[in-house]
């Protein structure tokens, strides 16, 4: 019994001298920013960039009512006719997107599988690449995955909830502006 405590302190012993020669030094964890992944990143003139306002419309994208979607950010909003965002949420874009650029919604169709095989509902489109039609939709089981690099796509994916409301507001000729 001696014995196996003595392994286990000499154990305990070597992980605590192992774990305080990784370590960093008090002034080394004194110099380090308590919240690196929320804190603000530095701009041109040194003072701290703002965090993103999700609710915040990009620049360029239009005024009255519409759906505004920015590639870059992976986001839709949905303006109201007073200029105000009434949602806003995250998509998964397809593999083909629309140049940026005013749309209009073109068709609609309640519940059909996308050209990804999967079952989807509410597809609002308003755009076609290359012989390819891109909408926005949600899949029935509620997945939003990566598209597959390999195909060509034109599906911008939301969740449920997301689609359920887009549908309601994106009637056919509702506005749709793509900003970079």
């Amino acid at each position: 019994m001696a014995g196996l405590t003595a392994a286990a302190l000499a154990a305990v012993g070597f992980l605590a001298y192992q774990a305080s020669a990784t370590a960093p030094s008090p002034a080394e964890l004194a110099a380090r920013p308590t919240t690196p992944s929320t804190a603000p990143s530095a701009t041109a003139s040194g003072r701290p960039k703002p965090p993103k306002d999700p609710m915040a419309l990009p620049a360029g994208s239009g005024s009255g009512e519409r759906v505004v979607y920015a590639l870059a950010d992976r986001r839709v909003w949905l303006v109201n006719a007073k200029n105000q965002v009434t949602r806003t949420f995250s998509v998964m874009p397809s593999t083909v997107s629309p140049p940026p650029g005013a749309y209009a919604v073109s068709s609609r169709s309640g519940a059909v599988r996308g050209s990804d095989g999967v079952q989807i509902e509410h597809v609002v489109r308003f755009a076609t690449v290359q012989d390819v039609s891109v909408g926005f939709s949600a899949a029935v089981d509620g997945s939003t995955p990566e598209p597959d690099p390999s195909r060509r796509t034109g599906g911008i994916r939301m969740k449920r909830a997301d689609g359920d409301a887009l549908w309601t507001f994106a009637v056919i000729g509702a506005k749709v502006v793509v900003v970079a």
